[in-house]
């Protein structure tokens, strides 16, 4: 969801602003400016939560651990019989003709 913001520039930025990029380059340099304030506080957070929750995420990676590796090894003796062997496989290309 975006914000309507108003930003005021002094005076003598505001050509320097209009001269950047293409037409709407002065919102463009705004947003740009507010973006790079931005991320090294969305990336403080992120790390916040991530430290905050990483031990629950360890206990839920083990709970599931050997769930997943039984779903793998399902899958692979699946495929395994599934798949042709090399003698049962059937060329689709054509043998070189000369004239």
């Amino acid at each position: 969801m975006n914000k309507s913001r108003n930003t005021i520039l002094p005076e003598a930025a505001v050509p320097d602003a209009d001269g950047v990029g293409q037409e709407g380059g002065r919102s463009s340099l705004i947003h740009d400016n507010n973006l790079a304030q931005s991320f090294p506080i969305l990336r403080k957070r992120l790390k916040q939560g991530a430290l905050a929750n990483a031990g629950m995420d360890l206990e839920i990676a083990q709970e599931w651990f050997s769930v997943e590796q039984e779903a793998w090894q399902r899958l692979e003796q699946e495929e395994q019989v599934t798949r042709p062997s090399p003698s049962e496989w059937k060329s689709t290309s054509r043998s070189p003709t000369r004239c």
